[in-house]
């Protein structure tokens, strides 16, 4: 299915299991995480969360649970075991085609739930970097997804209005931080590229 982005001024793409596929690594790396402190791990539900911040991940791990972990322990834990693991990920064809297909037509930027210094380590290994106009992380804005203002800082700054943009997405969170900020949205998934419209 080709998804037709004529109309947008700006294409802001997630990330993780979006433009590069890390999220195989990010569970493997919770996987690890888990047997060092002692919860149960569920690597679909892990998944799920994609788009939060690790430290937020491990405070719902903590309330899914009802039991104590230091957050901020465990997700410094969780970013290290990341990023002992070699394999980070292979770019994913849909969207990176479309990344390519823009380039110097659109104003281009990444919206990541993930740390920056993790997210230029990332962007920069597989040459996407330098061909973005903005990048968010989670280092950058107070409120993650599924709050909108990931997606809007990115509006801001490519200088455009919310329905100027469609977000690339992979996630459920995702879709409802897009929709909060009154964009469209365009989701990866096993059959393709998916439309889901804002609706006021």
């Amino acid at each position: 299915m080709t998804i037709d982005v004529s109309k947008y001024k700006g294409l802001i793409f997630d990330m993780d299991g979006t433009l590069i596929d890390t999220m195989p690594a990010h569970v493997d790396a919770w996987r690890v995480t888990a047997e060092k402190f002692g919860f149960p791990f569920d690597g679909k539900w892990l998944q799920s969360m994609g788009g939060m911040p690790s430290i937020k991940i491990a405070v719902e791990i903590s309330k899914a649970y009802g039991i104590e972990l230091d957050a901020k322990e465990v997700s410094d834990y969780k970013m290290g075991a990341f990023s002992q693991i070699d394999e980070s990920g292979e770019l994913i064809a849909d969207t990176v085609d479309v990344l390519e297909a823009n380039l110097g037509k659109k104003k281009l930027a990444v919206g990541t739930g993930s740390q920056r210094v993790s997210a230029i380590k990332l962007l920069t290994r597989v040459n996407m970097l330098d061909k973005l106009d903005a990048l968010v992380t989670a280092t950058d804005v107070e409120n993650h997804k599924p709050h909108p203002q990931t997606f809007l800082t990115a509006c801001e700054l490519l200088g455009l209005e919310p329905q100027d943009c469609v977000v690339f997405e992979d996630t459920e969170l995702g879709k409802q931080a897009a929709h909060a900020g009154g964009m469209d949205c365009i989701m990866v998934t096993e059959q393709g590229l998916q439309f889901f419209p804002y609706q006021a």
